[in-house]
């Protein structure tokens, strides 16, 4: 089985990137849904803090590796030839993925601070506060968990500055790349 990985800071475009990959008919494992359902489960809202401490319990209790033990079952139900999984956080997780899996690359995707923080406003989703402060907050929060050491792990580095269309055809010809590699 092939797995990818995708990682970048919040709103640089994983789950973009992941939608991408569907259309292509790629399966796509979502490490954050292990947190939302854990977020549910405790009777918690859906929101960043909740997700954030969430995290960080989960961390404390098994590892800092502990999404990526939780989401390795969730991979492995695919029967599918390649597996992409969204929202990678850290190094950790990163090691835990190669160790575990003979067939892993990771893709990191880069935005400016400036796009990501209009993406997050733009998309008004649950667990994100759309202002400045708020996302400085939250990519220390995953720096901590070695985010940037995981983003500099990467295999391939996609770019998602421009129009939607421009990054739907980088991600895709990206993936081809990595099909034809594997």
């Amino acid at each position: 089985m092939q797995i990818i990985g995708v990682v970048g800071l919040p709103a640089s475009g994983k789950g973009e990137f992941s939608n991408i990959a569907k259309k292509l008919n790629i399966p796509v494992v979502v490490m954050g849904d292990v947190i939302r359902k854990a977020v549910v489960d405790a009777g918690l809202a859906l929101n960043d803090k909740n997700m954030g401490e969430m995290s960080r319990c989960l961390r404390q209790g098994m590892g800092m590796d502990a999404l990526a033990q939780l989401t390795i079952p969730l991979i492995e139900q695919n029967n599918s030839k390649i597996v992409l999984v969204d929202g990678i956080r850290g190094d950790a997780e990163v090691t835990t993925f190669t160790k575990h899996f003979k067939n892993f690359s990771l893709i990191a995707v880069e935005s400016s601070f400036e796009t990501r923080l209009k993406r997050i406003s733009d998309r008004n989703r649950s667990d994100d506060q759309a202002d400045e402060n708020a996302l400085h907050k939250r990519d220390e929060r995953e720096a901590g968990w070695g985010l940037l050491t995981a983003v500099e792990m990467a295999d391939y580095i996609i770019e998602n500055e421009g129009t939607i269309e421009e990054f739907e055809e980088k991600a895709k010809k990206l993936l081809e790349e990595i099909r034809i590699k594997k």
